[in-house]
């Protein structure tokens, strides 16, 4: 299973603008997120297709048109994807892990615009940039103090094995023997 967090942060490369729209000749000429807004079903547009204005569904559907989605393989694999905004409570105590190949400032060359899906996603219609937003300080102070804490922890550890050193020698050889 792949879980992918704080998905409003989600960097794409180009400028916000030409993301969003670009003024062309005096009209207004929609390039990306605008063109697929006013893409539908002309005889009913209940039928699709969807427009997903949250940056989780946007990113659910970007990773959908890299994957054989039709195939019950390609299903399988789009089930065992979650994505968030955020950081939701089960996942806020997990270890989380970056991918280097997919950071910003190793794949876009120095001076390049980009913007990020938080803003692209705001723009077009998501309403809870500032919920999140607000979560996610909290989430940071309660994460801050929890470091704090551990590295006090591991002060008066480190200080309570110098004081208990000539005690703790001969089990630490025992171990040593053994691997430990």
């Amino acid at each position: 299973n792949i879980t992918v967090v704080r998905c409003e942060e989600l960097n794409i490369s180009g400028s916000f603008f030409r993301n969003k729209r670009e003024l062309f000749l005096r009209r207004l000429a929609s390039i990306r997120y605008h063109a697929f807004l006013r893409k539908r079903c002309v005889v009913n547009p209940r039928r699709g297709p969807f427009h997903f204005r949250a940056p989780s569904r946007i990113f659910w559907r970007t990773v959908r048109g890299m994957v054989p989605h039709k195939t019950a393989r390609g299903a399988a694999a789009l089930d065992r994807l979650k994505v968030f905004e955020g950081v939701p409570p089960p996942y806020d105590k997990m270890k989380r892990v970056v991918v280097p190949s997919a950071l910003r400032v190793l794949r876009l060359q120095p001076g390049r615009k980009y913007c990020t899906v938080k803003r692209l996603a705001s723009e077009v219609g998501w309403k809870y940039e500032d919920v999140v937003a607000k979560l996610e300080e909290k989430r940071k102070l309660k994460s801050k103090a929890f470091y704090e804490r551990k590295k006090a922890l591991a002060v008066v550890r480190a200080k309570a094995a110098e004081n208990k050193a000539e005690k703790l020698r001969p089990v630490l050889e025992k171990l040593s023997q053994y691997g430990y």
